[in-house]
């Protein structure tokens, strides 16, 4: 029931936008070349379900794989950062400078330098996600108090001890929020590598419906893209549930 209270607003305010939008079409008669009704929209998605669910397959699987990559390089580059302070001084404003660089600039350089396979893509996919959680990473390690930190180097803890220890929990909140941010770009920025160039992917499906006038099946495919990265939120809160849940056993151990 509290999460029933929690969504409910929001599944109100979804219906009375897709009522709105279907009395709209329904009273003006509108062409559904320009704007297809709802009703439309998941008509194209269930004749269609075959083709899109294949395209939606090469699409989570290209984001799943950048994604997890990104992690682990986040990881490993803000651990960097947090021992040394020159590097941090001097890769952090780089880091910020190269989210001027629109998405769509780079897909097309990242396919003309590797090619149309896998690569590109999850380039694209890890360059775009991978800043968030560099950032929150290295905030959160800041977040753990100076007083905590000498005590434990008072008792002789190592500054790795004190990372693994004290630093790294410290830096769990802000982790995951870095992480949610970076989830809502994994499949846009998958997407747009698959408009550069790409045999299959929502983001060709996309391009070949528009050119054939297909509103409602672009339209279908946009859904079938949020609802990706709404699974992908999903996924990512219920982890930071269960590991929260594991951290304050270990606490209170």
């Amino acid at each position: 029931m509290k999460y029933l209270g929690q969504i409910l607003p929001a599944l109100v305010v979804i219906c009375v936008f897709l009522g709105g939008w279907e009395g709209y079409v329904a009273l003006t008669d509108a062409s559904s070349l320009v704007l297809p009704a709802p009703s439309d929209v998941v008509n194209g998605l269930l004749v269609e379900r075959s083709a899109i669910a294949r395209h939606a397959a090469a699409t989570l699987g290209v984001a799943g794989v950048g994604f997890a990559l990104s992690v682990l390089f986040a990881f490993a580059v803000s651990i960097v950062l947090h021992f040394s302070g020159w590097l941090r001084r001097g890769l952090l404003p780089l880091l910020v400078a190269s989210q001027t660089v629109p998405i769509v600039a780079l897909a097309p350089l990242m396919v003309l330098w590797f090619g149309f396979g896998l690569l590109p893509k999850v380039l694209l996919v890890i360059l775009v996600t991978f800043f968030p959680m560099v950032v929150s990473l290295v905030a959160g390690y800041a977040s753990l108090p100076r007083p905590f930190r000498d005590q434990l180097v008072s008792m002789g803890a190592t500054p790795w001890t004190v990372y693994r220890r004290a630093t790294l929990p410290s830096a769990r909140g802000h982790f995951f929020s870095g992480l949610r941010i970076s989830a809502t770009y994994a499949i846009v920025a998958t997407i747009f590598a698959e408009y550069a160039g790409a045999r299959q992917g929502l983001g060709i499906y996309i391009l070949s419906a528009k050119n054939n006038f297909r509103a409602d099946l672009v339209l279908s495919a946009v859904l079938v893209s949020a609802c990706l990265t709404l699974a992908l939120l999903a996924i990512i809160h219920g982890i930071e549930r269960a590991t929260g849940r594991r951290y304050r056993r270990n606490a209170h151990a």
